[in-house]
């Protein structure tokens, strides 16, 4: 018999690198972790744990494939291999706090190098040609946080050091329009264009025209960034990172009365929704990190995409979700198209 068994499924079946799998087998016969590995594209993993039904590994470094394929290896048995889609790193060097932004005229994509509160880097602000090469933007935006498009498809940033909100135009001027929003963070506009700011210190600004910002909701404070985003039927969603593993997400009406919509997620933090309504949350469920899927009634919840320190995610024309960790992102295509890019 093949001591390295058959795996008979991978959850959850996305992942990027850094990211903990499950590899579901059968007929496995561990002896010693000296004798077994598991490999993803010839590429030896880390195992955290295994037995003879079940294998935790960490998805490896680097890969020039989307299409990746797991096999085991166990006494100098090899089984059949089993392939699953791994994020393709697109940029890296980065700093980023939450979601990247699709540009609908182009379909580029917005990243940060943000720095901690109050630092200052040269060039804060970069674009991701659609040919993957990387440019740095003129505009100066100290610890730039959300990012957004508006229904006109301009570009706006929060600046959570002196919680301003600016407009990039397309000479890339860095122009104020928005002052006294706390610790400003998520940033997400509405379809009659009116701004919502999230403060981390727990209240989320509404900011109509070049009136004054208004206080439209108020939450507990986060530990980190306040993220939201507007959901297809209209209502806003928050998520405030806290420290607890059992963490809410909140849904808001259009008159700023929230309830909590889901609730046990740790450290939940960018937000996106695809056109059916699913959302889709940077979080740990269950004690996995990585990408939640919470269908659009809120009555489940799956872990779909696995990986460490994520803080955002979108999606782009192509049905690729953009998945941003704290200093790179990655393309996993996957078919599912956002709300935001009709």
């Amino acid at each position: 018999m093949n001591k390295a068994g058959r795996i008979i499924g991978v959850n959850p079946p996305f992942a990027i690198s850094g990211g903990e799998v499950s590899i579901e087998c059968e007929n496995f016969q561990i002896a010693s972790y000296d004798d077994f590995g598991v490999f993803f594209d010839g590429q030896k993993a880390r195992v955290v744990a295994a037995s003879s039904k079940r294998i935790l590994a960490i998805v490896p470094d680097v890969f020039d494939l989307v299409d990746v394929e797991i096999h085991l290896e166990n006494q100098g048995d090899r089984s059949d291999g089993f392939n699953i889609k791994v994020g393709k790193k697109i940029a890296d060097n980065l700093h980023q706090v939450a979601n990247p932004a699709v540009d609908p005229k182009n379909n580029t994509v917005i990243v940060t190098r943000s720095g901690s509160r109050g630092q200052k880097f040269p060039v804060t602000l970069l674009r991701i040609e659609t040919d993957g090469f990387l440019t740095e933007m003129a505009a100066d935006v100290m610890n730039p946080t959300g990012l957004a498009y508006d229904p006109n498809g301009e570009l706006f940033v929060t600046n959570r050091a002196d919680g301003e909100v600016f407009r990039i135009t397309q000479d890339e001027d860095a122009l104020p329009v928005s002052f006294e929003l706390g610790i400003a963070t998520g940033l997400a506009f509405n379809r009659e264009g009116e701004m919502f700011v999230g403060d981390r210190s727990g209240t989320i600004y509404r900011v109509r025209g070049f009136e004054q910002a208004e206080s439209f909701a108020v939450l507990e404070p986060s530990v980190s960034a306040f993220h939201i985003a507007f959901a297809p039927d209209g209502r806003l969603f928050v998520s405030a990172p806290k420290l607890s593993s059992f963490d809410d997400i909140y849904a808001i009406d259009a008159v700023g009365f929230e309830k909590v919509f889901f609730r046990g997620l740790g450290r939940p933090q960018g937000l996106a929704f695809d056109k059916q309504g699913n959302l889709y949350v940077a979080a740990c469920f269950q004690g996995r990190h990585g990408i939640v899927k919470v269908s659009s009634d809120g009555a489940t919840c799956e872990l779909i995409v696995a990986g460490m320190n994520i803080v955002g995610l979108c999606f782009t024309r192509k049905g690729e979700m953009l998945i941003a960790t704290n200093d790179a992102i990655y393309s996993l295509p996957l078919g599912i198209y956002g709300t935001l890019l009709d």
